[in-house]
């Protein structure tokens, strides 16, 4: 056990299951500082793994010393490396967030301190998994952890959202999981490594299938448009800790997943047309335009955000007629890393606002610029990152997929990502104007704890920062990659 933790691949999933079940063992609301100090040492483990994989290549661990195809092998390229540091990145101050957030005591917080681990041990487990049906299992773990921590507050809107989601995550992860026995039933194997030589242009109908069922569970588990029907109550009813875990973390685990079957095992059969990667590129430009124009309609101010999730989801999927070059998976993990970032900072503001503020409107933000300027400021600097301006991590996912767009002749693509950050704008400066008008001398707003401020100025600072240092992770891409 203590070699396992010792060593970054097990150990990053080992670790927050440890302080997950310590949580619930230490009682209700009791498991920020054994969370804070393993997620702190989960971040050094990444970093750690991040430089073996730089150095050495991809990294892999057989559990209990019996690997592939007997025993389970886990593995880390420089795609799941980077994956793994956007989680760490984001999981560490959402945790110092949450601990000020949710009051001594109270009954929405009883259970988040344990599905906050076993949330973190699945996301951890799902991108280091080597085998399709150990994602499957991890998948299910990061669904059932992710449903009850929307469901934890226990209104009546909590609930029916949290119904919801469990109604999408079961149907998604049943068609990926009816896909993978299709697929064990064609090749006697679930190993990814085992099944990329295997599978081939010629391959049987039923492996065909099997491919667009996972690729159509794992679309409807990534909230793609028009599968986006469970995200906006589910992310805008939550806590919004909760809702900021689920909009930077949750939906990008199933679509690393997607990417690793369409440039893994499924590459082949991805390449029998020209025109099947435009489909997600083309379900990725209606997300942008359909969940802006609901953002920039909303009334609510979280609900504004989670479509804003809805529509900056669109983004990733335009890569995939780009992922013939590397430059098209770049940009597609920059955009992962800034939209997770940014919109981990922007719930966090949002709930600092609410709090302050007594209400969900974003009509009744006025005057808060002036009582909570960092919060606001946080705000804004997260808007620049959704909007692509320079020099944040957003812009530079811009920048990138424009240069591929173009040097594909893919006009489409490059108009739809200009426009995208148009409509985001219109949908951020709404807030801020808000924010920025005059209220009544005699009006008050609600203090809050100044940890909640920074965690959310950390988040939104550090989306704008990668922009100015995106090229080291960019690195990261090249190792383990084929295209």
């Amino acid at each position: 056990m203590t070699e396992a933790l010792l060593d970054p691949l097990p150990g990053l999933i080992l670790l927050p299951l440890a302080w997950g079940i310590a949580a619930f063992l230490l009682g209700p609301g009791r498991g920020a500082a054994p969370a804070i100090v393993t997620l702190s040492l989960q971040f050094l483990f990444c970093l750690q793994l991040t430089h073996q994989v730089l150095a050495d290549g991809p990294a892999t661990h057989p559990v209990g010393g019996w690997g592939a195809p007997l025993g389970i092998d886990l593995m880390a390229d420089g795609l799941a490396t980077a994956m793994l540091l956007l989680t760490q990145a984001v999981a560490l101050p959402l945790a110092v967030y949450a601990r000020a957030y949710f009051r001594p005591g109270a009954p929405e917080a009883r259970h988040f301190w344990p599905l906050f681990g076993l949330l973190l041990a699945g996301l951890n487990g799902l991108f280091l998994s080597a085998d399709l049906f150990n994602v499957y299992v991890t998948l299910e773990l990061v669904g059932l952890a992710a449903v009850g921590l929307v469901a934890m507050g226990g209104g009546a809107g909590q609930i029916a959202a949290a119904l919801r989601y469990l109604f999408a995550t079961l149907l998604g992860s049943g068609a990926y999981l009816l896909g993978v026995a299709l697929i064990y039933g064609s090749y006697g194997s679930v190993s990814i490594t085992t099944l990329e030589p295997l599978v081939a242009a010629h391959a049987p109908t039923l492996v065909g299938l099997a491919g667009g069922l996972m690729l159509l569970g794992l679309m409807l588990k990534t909230a793609l448009f028009p599968f986006h029907f469970w995200l906006p109550p589910a992310h805008g009813g939550a806590a919004a800790p909760v809702s900021a875990l689920l909009s930077a973390l949750v939906v990008k685990a199933s679509f690393y997943l997607i990417l690793r079957l369409w440039l893994g095992p499924l590459a082949p059969l991805s390449a029998l047309h020209p025109l099947l990667p435009w489909l997600p590129a083309l379900l990725g430009t209606a997300a942008i335009f359909w969940g802006s124009w609901k953002a920039i309609r909303a009334l609510r101010l979280k609900m504004m955000i989670a479509y804003s999730t809805v529509a900056q989801l669109g983004y990733l999927f335009l890569i995939f007629p780009l992922l013939g070059a590397l430059g098209g998976l770049q940009a597609g993990i920059m955009q992962a890393f800034a939209h997770g970032l940014a919109k981990a900072a922007m719930f966090a503001a949002a709930g600092v606002l609410i709090k302050a503020t007594g209400q969900d409107t974003i009509a009744g933000l006025a005057g808060a610029a002036q009582k909570l300027p960092l919060t606001l400021f946080a705000f804004g600097l997260a808007g620049v990152t959704l909007m692509g301006l320079p020099p944040s991590a957003g812009f530079l996912a811009k920048w990138q997929l424009i240069e591929a767009a173009l040097g594909q002749d893919c006009w489409l693509i490059a108009l739809v990502a200009l426009a995208g950050g148009l409509l985001a704008a219109v949908y951020v400066f709404r807030v801020l104007r808000q924010a920025f008008l005059l209220t009544a001398p005699e009006s008050s707003l609600q203090p809050v704890p100044r940890s909640l401020e920074w965690a959310a100025f950390a988040l939104a600072s550090a989306s704008v920062l990668l922009g100015l240092r995106g090229v080291e992770l960019m690195q990261l891409l090249h190792v383990g990659w084929a295209g």
